[in-house]
């Protein structure tokens, strides 16, 4: 026996509180202290009692928004608060099972189980939970089809299902789901529906049981119409009236909002509530549509008999044949190309029995070539986006005999995959036609495109139109080139995400810079490079399964992910700045610079070469840097003794210098016949040390770098680490080169000096305008 299920009519109550994201409680106020200590919160304060509130569990708030959702769709039966019970046995009345929600209509019975977690993760005890609900299906089915309350003239069809919310299933947990015939939502889909019963009401539900019983016949529904039967295209058409009311019952819309990227058939935009609105009042103000709903159904679902001619077979030909059009009603048999908010208009409106719409069906269209004519429809209203098309290249060419044709529409789903799919690092980051751009979602379609559709990846060699080799990411057809390419990518950008989290997160924002276009187009450029490197030391990748291929990916993306994640402030800015192609080539080349410390034989082309002229570039650099540094340490070191020792005007030398400084300085004044200067010009930097050492006092505030309360060593020691690349510089002949990390390094050095330098930024202005080229190369 099932239990706690009541009709809709008597669930008024439990509808208005579970659309609430708290519960409520009236309590007498002498309470009240009590219930604060639980968690209560005081709402509203009576004379004898108070109204309290506390917020709803995850789990319990998620499984009130899927029995909300199906209550505004207007299922006669829903289970009772708590969800209905189901007695397993007829011997044994105490043997019973909760189910989160129940629903029963006229032709299905539903059961869902409503499972969530905090943060999104796998879930291990899946397949329990999965044997166990499949286990009820047959007690359900005979319980609904026997019971008096429902009995019908025809015997539902069960559909067992799960919605979850922040839980990562396994394609292994998803096979075994669809053998066990149990359907698997997320909060994407639920996402869809909510918002899909907000604008259409009650003609939602045939929507949902499209994707819940896809192909179930509805028995009594069959209709007979006259139609007129012609050819459009090279495709077979009817053209027929029929009623709003019977259309919303078996149409289709497979909408791109609903997030589901994978799904090659989706190429609607959402339906608009306000234009909604503007045609209800259109059609209640008694306006006709003298143009056609625009349809594709199945072949099997029609039968054509034709009727006795007046004209001859050339005439029918070119005029059409006239005859009877027999539909068989299933759900998900008619799909609408273009007229939904035509169609959808009439939900829910008293002349949806009465009125007749104009339809052009066509007769089994291939995915395609539905996209095809919806893009010829639309692509010239003003209502398109053109950036549509782009997206819709998956839909427009899946099917398309060209190889490198199939693979750009096969890239084309993986960006929207990427981007719909929770578990990828590009979720919610990617700039569709649909969305608004914001400093999170800055990632164009285009710049993800173009990054990822590398031939080279999917067809290794290729002669006369055909494929003679396939490449690293291919997976044997579309599909699985579509799941094994996503796959990839996400796992290869997954470590770096993680290790540069905060960054990351910035997107464009302040401070952002590596989850933008130039940023994940770099990211993307050297995992190309890295599969390049696998295959030339360890062999074809192709025949590598997609976690082996990841795994061997993965030691490179740390290497990646920990060097960005190390980045300082100046350097994050640095990599922002480098902007557009050649900004794009350029942080490549520096993340491969990175990779081959750790990987000696990763060695891309143009790499060395690359290396070779940012060694040249970096020494000259530091060759200005350093000269920069050792000038201001020069003039802060003798204003500041001078300063400090005014007796007379040797004081500062005498007194302030230390003497085994002052002998080698004055020797090496005495030596140069030249003299470039007076004897302050023959200080070196670690003369300036040992100054600072001695006057400890007077340099700490001027030349102590790092913590204050570190020794008087370790705050100086980055005048022998100046010292130490000075003398890289000066020795071109040596083939020693300054890495970028010492570059950026001298350049903190040298704006730490700016600050404490007496003459301001005077003396700086080449130092200010080499930021500048540093930020640019």
């Amino acid at each position: 026996m099932l239990e706690n299920i009541f009709p809709r009519e008597d669930l008024g109550s439990l509808a208005r509180a579970a659309a609430r994201d708290y519960h409520t409680l009236s309590v007498n106020s002498k309470l009240l202290d009590d219930y604060v200590e639980k968690g209560w919160t005081l709402a509203k304060k009576g004379k004898a009692s108070i109204r309290l509130i506390h917020p709803k569990t995850r789990p319990v708030l998620f499984e009130h928004r899927v029995w909300t959702m199906l209550h505004r769709m207007g299922l006669p039966y829903l289970s009772g608060d708590g969800g209905a019970t189901l007695k397993l046995s007829e011997d044994n009345g105490q043997v019973k099972n909760q189910l989160d929600v129940v629903a029963i209509d006229d032709e299905l019975a539903l059961v869902f189980e409503c499972k969530t977690s905090e943060k999104f993760a796998r879930r291990p005890q899946f397949q329990d939970e999965l044997a166990k609900l499949a286990a009820f299906r047959e007690r359900f089915v005979r319980t609904v089809n026997v019971d008096p309350r429902w009995k019908g003239e025809r015997k539902r069809t069960p559909v067992l299902g799960f919605f979850l919310e922040n839980i990562n299933l396994s394609d292994n947990d998803r096979q075994r789901a669809r053998e066990a015939n149990v359907l698997v939502f997320d909060e994407q889909d639920l996402e869809y529906y909510e918002k899909l019963v907000s604008h259409l009401g009650p003609a939602a539900r045939y929507q949902f049981y499209a994707d819940a019983a896809p192909g179930k016949m509805i028995a009594g529904l069959n209709i007979r119409v006259p139609a007129i039967k012609t050819r459009i295209g090279g495709h077979n058409c009817f053209t027929f009236p029929v009623s709003p009311e019977y259309l919303l019952k078996i149409a289709y819309v497979s909408h791109r909002a609903r997030g589901k990227a994978s799904d090659i058939h989706a190429y609607q935009r959402m339906i608009s509530k306000a234009r909604l609105s503007k045609i209800r009042e259109y059609i209640s103000n008694q306006g006709i549509f003298p143009t056609n709903i625009v349809l594709n159904i199945e072949k099997k679902f029609l039968t054509f008999q034709r009727v006795k001619q007046e004209t001859s077979e050339a005439e029918q030909e070119a005029s059409g044949t006239l005859g009877w059009l027999e539909i068989r009603a299933a759900y998900k048999s008619a799909w609408v190309i273009d007229g939904q908010h035509r169609l959808f208009a009439y939900s829910g409106h008293p002349r949806a029995a009465k009125s007749h719409l104009s339809v052009l069906a066509f007769e089994g269209l291939s995915a395609s070539v539905q996209a095809g004519l919806f893009v010829d429809i639309n692509a010239k209203q003003k209502s398109v986006k053109q950036s549509l098309l782009q997206e819709l290249y998956a839909e427009l060419h899946w099917e398309a005999e060209s190889p490198a044709t199939r693979l750009r529409a096969v890239v084309s789903k993986v960006v929207q995959v990427l981007d719909a799919d929770k578990g990828s690092p590009l979720h919610g980051r990617v700039l569709t036609s649909d969305v608004q751009k914001d400093t999170s979602r800055c990632i164009s379609f285009t710049s993800l495109y173009k990054a990822i559709a590398r031939p080279k990846l999917f067809i290794a060699k290729e002669a006369k139109g055909n494929v003679v080799q396939f490449g690293p990411l291919w997976g044997g057809d579309n599909q699985g080139t579509l799941v094994r390419t996503s796959y990839i990518v996400a796992a290869w950008l997954t470590p770096i995400r993680d290790a540069a989290a905060e960054w990351w997160a910035l997107g464009s924002g302040e401070g952002g810079g590596l989850a933008m276009n130039d940023g994940v187009t770099a990211l993307v450029n050297v995992l190309d490079s890295v599969i390049e490197h696998l295959e030339t030391t360890r062999g074809s990748m192709a025949s590598r399964d997609n976690e082996d291929l990841a795994s061997l990916l993965r030691p490179f993306a740390k290497t990646v992910g920990a060097h960005l994640g190390g980045m300082s402030t100046d350097e994050r800015k640095r990599f922002r700045d480098l902007r557009g192609i050649q900004g794009q080539a350029h942080r490549t080349k520096q993340l491969q610079l990175v990779l081959r410390k750790d990987h000696p034989k990763f060695n891309p082309a143009g790499l060395d070469e690359f290396f070779r002229r940012e060694s040249q570039q970096t020494n000259l650099k530091a060759k200005v840097l350093t000269d920069e540094i050792e000038q201001s340490v020069q003039r802060i070191v003798v204003q500041e003794l001078k300063q400090n020792f005014q007796a007379d005007g040797d004081a500062w030398w005498v007194d302030g210098v230390p003497k085994s400084v002052r002998l080698i300085v004055s020797q090496r004044y005495e030596s140069d016949d030249m003299k470039r200067g007076s004897r302050e010009a023959y200080f070196d930097l670690l003369d300036y040390r040992k100054i600072a050492h001695d006057q400890w006092a007077i340099f700490q505030n001027v030349l102590g770098f790092g913590k204050k309360n570190d020794s008087k060593d370790r705050q100086t020691k980055w005048l022998v680490e100046v010292n130490e690349i000075r003398n890289i510089v000066a020795h071109a002949s040596s083939g020693k080169s300054v890495s970028f990390e010492s570059l950026a390094q001298l350049t903190e050095y040298r704006n730490f000096l700016k600050q404490h330098s007496d003459g301001g930024d005077e003396g700086y202005t080449s130092a200010g305008d080499e930021d500048e080229e540093l930020s640019a190369k």
